[in-house]
């Protein structure tokens, strides 16, 4: 039988490796990649053993890749001395829970995403000791966890027991790392909590290859380690872990997920379709009957506008959407659904949710350090993140998303860690109405258990309400009953969801640019909003936010057809979603005219009028009186300003709730 180092020299002497072993010494790399696949055509029983026996037969491999390199490049292979060869994609992932005793010594791939990854650190591999007798240097190779000395002086005058010294100039290191990888949520079985396995990658091609919260699948051999505890010794029960031998990012930014020729071909042709936003709408959430508009807000949630970095400021691209509604309008079920169409997506739930795990957690290592694991808002950088019931997370927690939003990083200050971590993430949140129900005589402010400054930062508010119509029910009911008595979706897709989340990163690539046209139609839009609020006492219709939103929504729109430019058909889309929004949260209740200041401050203009005279009658009052009478306040109120006696009443208990004026005794007030 042929010795194993000679067969897979056969092997590497094919075309395809010979150019792959040229190509080291081109990119001054120091490691071979083998497709497995390609081995396991060539020679099967070689290919076997490396996956039984994988540090016998890696190490035939690694003397066969340095042997063929002398050939290939003579020089080169002089200066490296070692090839590492590394195995690409075997046949079948191993699952991370399904890993046990009888994989030990055995070669396996298992797919996850990684949670945490220490910082890259120097490992001795080859440790040079001086004999403090004789001044000797002894090399010493380095293979278990801690620092081995040599047990006696190498020159045979002296042979003294020691003691020696570390020399660090006269050793070798090299670069490694250990990173965590857990199991995907779509892979837990039921009511199981995720499983993870720690992994060492060692090598300069292996380590900071990827990073927390990039989906990786790593072949590496399975190894088990005893704990040891101080003063008892090992424990019988072993951890494993796995050396990594290859790791492959499968999902690192969203833009980098390479799309076959023939899925390249359809994502053009579907971009060249007159009317490709209908059919991106109509294969968002199929299942979910009607709203239109939402989904049309989603289209331009996934593929986000254009982020400008100038030299003073940053404007982000990424679109932020709330959704409000009753119990029952499948707010949840969108968001669901968008997290699993985004690259990168993550669904997380309110009451659940703490600012840590949102932002990042700082932790304390095993050796005493700090480290910092990236949490949901980091993990969906550059992808999208569904927060569901946003109301009913704390408030202190709720702070956390903030910075988030409109800045679009994390920035952390703890334990001695001061960092500041990307998360430029869109953000599609959901909250219940605060009554259980939506108030439409009530503002959106008021509806919602949610602070002004978040509201301010959503870019398309939309209300969802449960009313009873007829025709709507009919079709909604007839939609539902199909779904569950034929188990399918009643409307098949237009486009299938794993094209369309393809088609949403390969749209990534393209940065459309505002027409002369569509700012024209912006402009005139913003303008015509504006001087609506000239005449005196009027509201503010919109401010600059909104019209950075309408960029984003028109890019967004021209985004999705592919285009590189921006038209005016992009920007009266824009306008027309940006109205509708508007329409349903940006109403003053009582003078029936769009009010930004619902949004942004929470409280109408009408409202912030009457809550001015009041005070100045109150301030004029306490004057005379130093202490003013309620009755005789709400008098003047209803006879003067025609302010009804109930309305007088509110407005009072809301700057008593504000804290502007409070009550000294019974029936009396005073500005505080």
């Amino acid at each position: 039988m042929a010795d194993p180092q000679e067969r897979f020299r056969d092997f590497l002497r094919s075309e395809k490796y010979r150019h792959r072993i040229s190509q080291i010494a081109v990119v001054g790399s120091t490691s071979l990649i083998v497709d497995f696949e390609d081995l396991l055509a060539t020679d099967s029983e070689f290919a076997e053993n490396v996956v039984k026996k994988p540090d016998e037969y890696l190490a035939y491999s690694n003397r066969a890749a340095i042997a063929q390199l002398q050939i290939e490049a003579p020089e080169y292979a002089a200066e490296i001395e070692a090839v590492d060869v590394r195995f690409r994609k075997l046949p079948d992932a191993q699952p991370l829970r399904a890993l046990g005793s009888r994989d030990i010594g055995k070669l396996v791939m298992v797919e996850g995403i990684i949670v945490r990854a220490t910082p890259t650190r120097p490992l001795v591999t080859r440790a040079a000791f001086r004999c403090k007798r004789c001044g000797i240097i002894s090399y010493i190779d380095q293979t278990t966890p801690f620092l081995t000395a040599p047990i006696a002086c190498s020159n045979p005058t002296c042979n003294s027991k020691g003691p020696f010294d570390f020399v660090q100039e006269e050793s070798s290191f090299i670069d490694s790392q250990e990173i965590r990888i857990q199991e995907r949520p779509e892979d837990l079985p039921p009511g199981q909590l995720p499983r993870w396995t720690n992994i060492k990658l060692v090598g300069r091609d292996l380590v900071d290859v990827a990073r927390p919260g990039d989906l990786v699948s790593v072949i590496g051999i399975v190894r088990a380690a005893a704990p040891t505890l101080p003063r008892v010794g090992k424990l019988r029960t072993f951890r494993l872990h796995l050396d990594g031998n290859f790791i492959d990012v499968l999902s690192k930014e969203p833009e980098t997920i390479p799309a076959s020729p023939e899925e390249e071909k359809q994502i053009i042709d579907l971009s060249r379709d007159p009317w490709v936003h209908r059919k991106i709408i109509r294969s968002i959430a199929p299942s979910i009957y009607g709203y239109e508009h939402i989904k049309e807000a989603i289209m331009y949630l996934l593929f986000g506008g254009i982020p400008k970095q100038l030299p003073d400021i940053s404007v982000r691209g990424e679109m932020n959407v709330l959704l409000v509604g009753d119990p029952g309008t499948a707010k949840s079920q969108l968001l669901q659904y968008v997290a699993r169409i985004a690259p990168r997506g993550l669904y997380t739930s309110g009451r659940g949710t703490t600012a840590a795990g949102l932002t990042a957690a700082v932790l304390r290592e095993r050796g005493g350090g700090m480290t910092l694991e990236a949490g949901a808002l980091v993990l969906a950088d550059k992808g999208c993140a569904c927060i569901d019931e946003i109301d009913k997370m704390r408030p202190e927690d709720r702070v956390a998303i903030h910075e988030a939003m409109e800045q679009h990083t994390v920035s952390v200050a703890k334990g001695g860690i001061v960092a500041t971590l990307n998360a430029r993430t869109a953000i599609l949140a959901a909250a219940n109405p605060a009554l259980g129900r939506y108030e439409p005589y009530r503002t959106v402010a008021e509806n919602i258990v949610l602070p002004i400054t978040i509201l301010s930062r959503f870019d398309l508010i939309f209300v969802l309400r449960d009313m009873p119509e007829k025709e709507l029910d009919t079709k909604m009911s007839e939609h539902i009953l199909e779904l569950h008595k034929s188990r399918a979706v009643p409307v098949e897709p237009p486009i299938p969801p794993d094209l369309l989340r393809k088609y949403v990163s390969y749209t990534k690539n393209v940065k459309p640019m505002l027409t002369d046209e569509a700012v024209q139609r912006l402009r005139d839009f913003y303008l015509e909003m504006r001087s609506a609020s000239d005449t005196e006492g009027s509201p503010i219709a919109i401010t600059a936010r909104q019209l950075e939103s309408l960029v984003r929504l028109a890019e967004a729109r021209a985004r999705a057809a592919f285009r590189k430019e921006v038209s005016a058909e992009d920007a009266e889309a824009a306008i027309s979603i940006m109205r509708r929004s508007l329409g349903e949260v940006g109403i003053d209740l009582s003078s029936h005219k769009l009010d930004i200041d619902i949004i942004m401050t929470g409280k109408p203009k009408s409202v912030r009028d009457k809550l001015q005279v009041m005070l100045s009658i109150l301030l004029e009052m306490e004057k005379e009186t130093g202490i003013v009478e309620k009755s005789a306040l709400i008098e003047r109120l209803t006879t003067e300003h025609e302010i009804s006696a109930g309305e007088a009443e509110r407005l009072i208990g809301q700057l008593t709730k504000d804290g502007t004026i409070y009550s000294p005794r019974e029936g009396y007030l005073k500005k505080t």
